[in-house]
């Protein structure tokens, strides 16, 4: 029986989820729910001057807008110090590991020596192989025995075989002198413990697997699979930073991005699946796998964003559309919708998502629907409006009050009033949009004029002729 995948995304709480971790719990995330497996989330707070609960706070927000759902509770890596420690010692009972005395003054005068000598700077330890007896009354570390010969193999789904000569490898410290346990080490018993089958992280993580690696095999436990995915690069080609933008995922809900639509851009930056650009959910776990991984550094195009947030805005669900835009006005900090509001965008929906690639986008199109009369007028509509008298459209108001409330009926309706004026109905688009939405581009008018009814509609035309 195979064994039942399990992978992990394990963030550092020491700001927002950076742009580059949301793909990489994405990743995790698609090949764990494409294969019935499980995805774990590990919050790697060892390093508790910088943590704070802040950022996992923030950390937790982001994966919970992007819809990456964690199996089990949130594992806190420092509750698990006394774990670490605790293969540390077993390493160092076993002749695995040894204490080691060095100072940091002898440690850099070592390393100083050797650079003046031309050698090399890893250090070596005199106290490997030093006998019980010879230990000194004084603080020490806990060193693990790396190989000294032959090499190490990583066996990589993306970068393949990535071959590193032992003699680099230097006896990586477990356990520091206060005796507690060192990132690496935790790192290591951690994903073990939670079963972890399939460690998907970034390539800067390459270098750590050999030397990770050295704990497994002391310890005799099953090295994962490892995949080590390229970083994400700005549009110029450089890592990406500050300069490009934004970061943090929490900042692209701001922005108005859906989360549907982040999560395609997300999955081909750096995976392919053939030519397809959009897909669902569903496809990318079905379709999500290593092969289609490349090892070159994704680039990262806003333009490609938007364009696949739009198609992901087109085909949503009306409702649960009039959700998510309810959430990114509460994390852009805007005020929200009254239920009028809400219960009048939802029912305009299927008029204002086909080429709105955000959702700022779509609440401008949407003016019409959340504006309360009277209507403020922006400067084109203003211009569209004084290119017709009062007159016209004082004349068009009695029709309307008479008129089937009808899409067919309203077009033929508004045609043969256009004619009986002397011009067609496109003349008098540019003026009606500008009276009923205070916008030069909204949905058709005829859809604005079903919307909002009978009344609404002759009362904003009275508005703009009173």
């Amino acid at each position: 029986m195979t064994q039942p995948v399990v992978t992990r995304f394990a963030p550092s709480p020491t700001g927002f989820l950076h742009i580059g971790g949301a793909r990489t719990a994405l990743f995790n995330w698609l090949f764990a729910r494409g294969r019935g497996g499980k995805f774990l989330l590990r919050i790697e707070d060892t390093d508790r001057e910088r943590s704070t609960p802040e950022a996992t706070a923030a950390i937790l927000q982001g994966m919970e807008w992007l819809g990456l759902d964690h199996d089990g509770d949130v594992i806190s890596q420092f509750e698990g110090a006394d774990r670490h420690a605790e293969v540390a010692k077993q390493l160092l009972a076993e002749g695995k590991a040894y204490k080691c005395f060095a100072t940091q003054d002898e440690i850099a005068a070592f390393r100083e020596q050797a650079k003046a000598e031309g050698k090399s700077t890893l250090y070596r330890s005199p106290w490997r192989d030093a006998d019980a007896s010879s230990h000194p009354d004084m603080p020490y570390v806990i060193r693990i025995k790396a190989p000294q010969s032959g090499v190490t193999v990583i066996k990589d789904q993306v970068q393949g075989d990535v071959t590193i000569k032992n003699e680099q490898l230097d006896d990586m410290i477990l356990l520091r002198s206060d005796g507690t346990p060192v990132y690496m080490l935790a790192v290591v018993v951690d994903d073990h413990d939670m079963g972890v089958t399939h460690v998907i992280r970034g390539d800067d993580h390459l270098n750590n697997a050999a030397r990770q690696m050295m704990i497994y095999e002391a310890m005799g436990w099953d090295v994962p699979v490892w995949a080590h995915i390229p970083l994400i690069h700005g549009p110029d080609g450089k890592k990406l930073s500050k300069r490009h933008g934004a970061l943090g995922a929490q900042e692209y809900q701001a922005m108005g991005y859906p989360a549907a639509g982040m999560r395609n851009y997300l999955a081909r930056l750096g995976w392919s699946h053939g030519d397809d650009e959009f897909f669902t959910d569903e496809q990318a776990k079905a379709w999500f796998d290593f092969d289609g991984i490349g090892k070159s550094p994704a680039r990262f195009d806003t333009k490609k964003l938007e364009n696949l947030c739009g198609q992901h805005i087109a085909v949503s669900d009306d409702a649960a559309l009039r959700q998510e835009i309810e959430a990114y006005l509460a994390a852009a900090g805007q005020d929200g919708l009254n239920d009028a509001q809400s219960q009048g965008l939802e029912t305009a929906m299927y008029c204002l998502k086909d080429r709105a690639r955000t959702f700022p986008e779509l609440l401008e199109k949407a003016h019409f629907i959340l504006a309360s009369r009277p209507i403020d007028r922006d400067a084109k509509a203003e211009k569209a409006l004084s290119t017709v008298s009062d007159g016209i459209l004082g004349e068009l108001t009695p029709q309307l009050q008479n008129a089937s409330w009808v899409r067919d009926d309203l077009e033929a309706l508004l045609n043969e009033f256009a004619e009986a004026q002397g011009t067609k109905f496109g003349k008098l688009a540019g003026p009606l949009r500008a009276v009923l939405a205070g916008r030069a581009v909204t949905p058709s008018v005829f859809d604005m004029m079903l919307i909002l009814g009978r009344e609404e509609t002759l009362a904003r035309l009275a508005d703009a002729t009173g």
